[in-house]
């Protein structure tokens, strides 16, 4: 495919694209890339040139059936909160050399740290080296005439396989991305029956210690109770933004990045995508968690409280979770992002990553060696999370626990060699 056969259009509201045509390019992709969460982040003012948060999306048209054939979901940055993948370090070695970081432009999903597709392409277009280098002036044209500034660089943050895949094979023969790991922890649904078949394959002692703080909080008068689709009332989901306000306040001193108006719009549209999971003691509500889920996997993402209980995060946040997934025969359960807390409650490192470039070379190369520098330890870290894991010694995992190749893959081998020269 030649360019005159496709046109790149920015996009600044996701309204702009028939949700018809979005959900037939973003089929099977997961919660957190519907039309309906994207539109929520959008339409609450939660993702607006006023929160940092413009969105800048990417759309790829195919000009003889003029249809739109890749979106990327995009935003233009003013600072790097709510991305979970930080180089503030690198924004203030910009500062310190007088040099602006910001804008910068992402592909991500705002605050929500999970891998999955950013690349939503019916197969008709493909991302060669030339259509990347395309993409990458005409965002810089766009922030250079809308908003007289220059766009320092560009992020692909948590992307699947296959976006990474097409990304970094693209760059092999033109200025290639720089490729960031990290390790997140996932639970795995290795055909558990029930939470008891689950702790049956820790070890004794660990099987003891959970179910020692299960059975403490129970005897405290502590129990939980689930909610889905129609059985999110309204006054389920104000106690929930009550206790997400709250624990965000206490904790950075705002009450949050997400208002009201966007998890009202989220019950209204992707009900049946979502779990509210409310602690109450003695029969009074406590606590409560937020999870998405769909035919795979689970993701926990906001959890608030009002009064502290021992055990009761991991319980609600993590135990509840994993009950649930195995009621529904979920294949994975991704509790949210950092914590080795999660490794002995059965939840496995996995790799995640990150790609990007800086358009001032000398700082493209002086982060191209600090993630040199970097990996090895993140490759350190996530092996001695799996040799933590508390399962029994007889117990054989069935499942491939992720679908990221180590550091020393082909991907990496190939950018410190671009590196050096």
């Amino acid at each position: 495919m030649t360019a005159s056969d496709y046109r790149i259009t920015i996009i600044d509201s996701i309204e702009q694209l028939s949700k018809e045509r979005w959900q037939q390019l973003a089929k099977n992709a997961g919660p957190f890339i519907s039309y309906e969460f994207l539109h929520a982040l959008e339409s609450s003012g939660s993702c607006e040139n006023e929160s940092g948060w413009q969105p800048c999306h990417i759309a790829i048209t195919c000009v003889p059936q003029e249809t739109v054939s890749i979106f990327i979901p995009g935003f233009l940055k003013t600072h790097s909160y709510g991305e979970y993948v930080f180089d503030h370090a690198w924004a203030n070695a910009y500062a310190q050399h007088g040099l602006d970081y910001y804008p910068k432009w992402i592909s991500a999903i705002p605050f929500t740290p999970v891998s999955g597709p950013r690349l939503l392409s019916d197969g008709r277009t493909v991302l060669t080296p030339s259509l990347v280098s395309e993409i990458e002036h005409t965002l810089s044209e766009y922030v250079e005439s809308e908003f007289s500034e220059a766009l320092s660089s560009f992020h692909w943050l948590f992307p699947d396989e296959n976006t990474s895949n097409q990304l970094t094979n693209s760059s092999k023969t033109q200025s290639h991305y720089l490729t960031r790991y990290a390790v997140q922890f996932q639970w795995h649904n290795y055909g558990y029956d029930d939470f008891e078949d689950f702790l049956n394959a820790l070890t004794s002692r660990k099987r003891k210690d959970i179910k020692k703080s299960r059975r403490k909080l129970s005897e405290q008068g502590v129990r939980f109770t689930h909610h889905t689709g129609s059985e999110i009332s309204p006054e389920t989901l104000q106690f929930f933004t009550k206790c997400y306000k709250a624990t965000y306040l206490k904790r950075s001193g705002h009450v949050g990045y997400l208002n009201d108006a966007f998890f009202e719009q989220l019950v209204e549209t992707m009900s049946d995508n979502m779990l509210i999971v409310t602690a109450v003691e003695n029969e009074i509500a406590v606590a409560s968690a937020l999870f998405f889920y769909d035919e795979t996997g689970l993701y926990g993402r906001y959890w608030g409280a009002l009064k502290e209980i021992d055990g009761l995060h991991f319980a609600c946040c993590y135990f509840e979770g994993i009950e649930f997934a195995i009621s529904k025969k979920l294949q994975l359960f991704n509790p949210g992002t950092q914590g080795e807390h999660k490794i002995l409650r059965g939840f496995e490192p996995i790799y995640c990553r990150s790609h990007h470039k800086l358009r001032h070379a000398s700082f493209h190369s002086a982060v191209a060696d600090f993630l040199q520098r970097e990996t090895p330890h993140i490759a350190s870290y996530f092996n001695q999370a799996r040799n933590a894991l508390p399962f029994n010694k007889g117990f054989v995992p069935t499942l491939k626990t992720t679908s990221v190749t180590a550091p020393n893959d082909d991907t990496y081998n190939h950018n410190e060699k671009n590196d050096e020269t």
